[in-house]
């Protein structure tokens, strides 16, 4: 049976190690500053935007929500964004998607200052991690959380042959580039991937971010194989699952992340611990 890579564990590492960061700073009268953008009603938002702002509060952090209505005009977004930029105490500033289709997300994205993008989406900072810069810089926070397992857990990425299912600029995107930066061999698929069961076999190390249900069984995984479990799906029990099988799949591979329990407390912990980042980038030059 696979040894179970435990998310929550990790996370209250990394949050006990932001919150003494924080604490450091805060003694030398700094104060790490987020500012997260909702808009709508959207429950799931909702979720996790308080979720952000209360673990942002508990580990020292100066919070803002800011919510807006469903019918909010781009303008007014656009000046908040400027006005966050040129806001001292705000390091750090996040768009909580999906946003109302009125809206244009890329303008949006576009608009908040590359040292203050927490969420690591603009295309300044998905270059320079496309580019492998040697600099400090921002990147998308769920994937940068998977390689701090990943390297918790001593999983070998450099040679390794590493397959990531999920093509999204959230996970999949950044997650292959996080990997070929860490010199290991990828292959990016997605759920229409012909013979995607062939690819899959293959992999050393198996990230899974398609956003279907149990996509990837058993048959599919390599013997001994790594496997990151992304998706989340809330069945009719209320119970959680993953886009992995997880009880097929469990007894094949070495290490494998539960749901819940695996990444998603990896995601904000990695949030808080970046929103640092940027605040001592910032005053360091």
């Amino acid at each position: 049976m696979a040894i179970l890579i435990d998310g929550r564990a990790v996370a209250k590492e990394i949050n006990e190690n932001t919150a003494e960061r924080v604490t450091r700073l805060a003694n030398e009268g700094i104060i790490p500053g987020l500012a997260v953008i909702l808009v709508g009603e959207d429950p799931a938002s909702k979720i996790y935007t308080r979720m952000k702002d209360k673990k942002a509060k508990k580990l020292g952090i100066h919070s803002v929500l800011s919510v807006y209505p469903d019918d909010v005009r781009q303008e007014e977004l656009l000046h908040d964004i400027r006005q966050f930029n040129e806001d001292k105490m705000i390091n750090g500033i996040l768009i909580q998607e999906p946003l109302p289709d009125h809206l244009d997300g890329n303008e949006l994205l576009n608009a908040i200052d590359p040292h203050k993008d927490v969420d690591g989406f603009h295309p300044y900072n998905v270059g320079l991690l496309y580019s492998n810069a040697n600099e400090n810089y921002p990147v998308s926070c769920t994937p940068k959380g998977i390689m701090s397992l990943l390297k918790h857990y001593q999983v070998k990425l450099e040679g390794a042959r590493a397959v990531v299912v999920g093509r999204s600029i959230l996970v999949g995107k950044p997650m292959v580039a996080l990997l070929e930066n860490a010199n290991a061999t990828v292959t990016i698929a997605n759920r229409h991937t012909r013979n995607l069961s062939e690819i899959t076999r293959q992999a050393d190390v198996l990230v899974v971010a398609a956003g279907v249900k149990h996509l990837i069984t058993g048959e599919m995984v390599k013997k001994g194989a790594t496997v990151i479990d992304v998706g989340i799906h809330r069945l009719e029990d209320k119970t959680l699952t993953g886009d992995v099988d997880f009880e097929s799949v469990a007894p094949i591979a070495k290490m494998i992340t539960p749901v819940p329990g695996g990444v998603g407390p990896m995601t904000i912990a990695t949030l808080m611990e970046q929103t640092v980042d940027l605040t001592e980038w910032s005053h360091n030059g």
